[in-house]
């Protein structure tokens, strides 16, 4: 099988944003990271790795190509950055993980997390990215967009039915946190892609429900969708959102 680190199929429009994105990108492909996709490679998983969709201070997610014309998304967590040093908060009282001394080690365990949380919210019954494999700092999912083309979040979407976006997220919520036995705890208008219905997606930090700082995690999240769906003319307070999900 070719292996090939390609741009192809590169919406024109995008072309600025891929660009100044690349600049940011050759960071995250150390000797361990490039090992670790061509191993997906290998496995078939993709054919080729076209170009970053999104990037933030932990992770870069890129797109990549499928044999017969799909596409899926990869995400890879940096290992040069400084943002996991704060993530104890987010495993620490969660009996599935334990916290590692190392940042390569807490890197890991990030992806692992986010592929767990993953898992058990679709097993709920949660809009999220399907997860198909994860390997040390690299998680495999399903790419999120129409055609190519990744949807927006949800913070930069335009919503012609916010009442019923914010309906599907807040059944979301409950299915999380009563099903699935788990909080997001980083829940706003930039962990959700815009789609119809609305993807929830980043789900390292979502925790047990047991863990000591859940319910804190809940409020926020509550709180954070209350705001956002208030600054778009629906009436809702966190109140409402934590009576639903209850």
């Amino acid at each position: 099988m070719a292996r090939r680190w390609s741009k192809k199929k590169r919406p024109a429009f995008e072309d600025k944003q891929v660009t100044e994105r690349n600049l940011i990108s050759h960071r995250v492909f150390d000797d361990k990271t490039l090992r670790v996709l061509v191993h997906f490679l290998d496995k078939g998983l993709f054919q080729s790795l076209d170009y970053p969709v999104s990037s933030g201070k932990e992770s870069i997610v890129f797109r990549a190509s499928k044999a017969d014309g799909s596409f899926i998304a990869v995400k890879i967590f940096k290992y040069e950055t400084s943002a996991f040093r704060k993530f104890a908060e987010y495993i620490q009282g969660d009996p599935r993980f334990a916290l590692k001394d190392t940042l390569r080690a807490r890197v890991h365990l990030w992806a692992q997390k986010e592929h767990a949380n993953l898992r058990a919210a679709k097993a709920a019954g949660v809009h999220v990215p399907t997860p198909l494999a994860f390997r040390e700092n690299v998680v495999v999912m399903e790419f999120i967009g129409e055609e190519g083309i990744a949807y927006p979040l949800l913070e930069q979407a335009a919503l012609s039915k916010p009442k019923k976006a914010l309906d599907s997220i807040v059944e979301d919520m409950r299915r999380t946190y009563v099903d699935a036995k788990l909080v997001h705890a980083d829940l706003s208008g930039f962990n959700i892609m815009g789609a119809q219905p609305p993807v929830v997606i980043d789900w390292a930090q979502a925790v047990l429900r047991v863990h000591p700082r859940a319910e804190e995690f809940l409020l926020r999240d509550a709180h954070n969708v209350a705001r956002f769906f208030q600054r778009r003319g629906v009436d809702v307070t966190e109140e409402d959102i934590l009576d639903k999900i209850r």
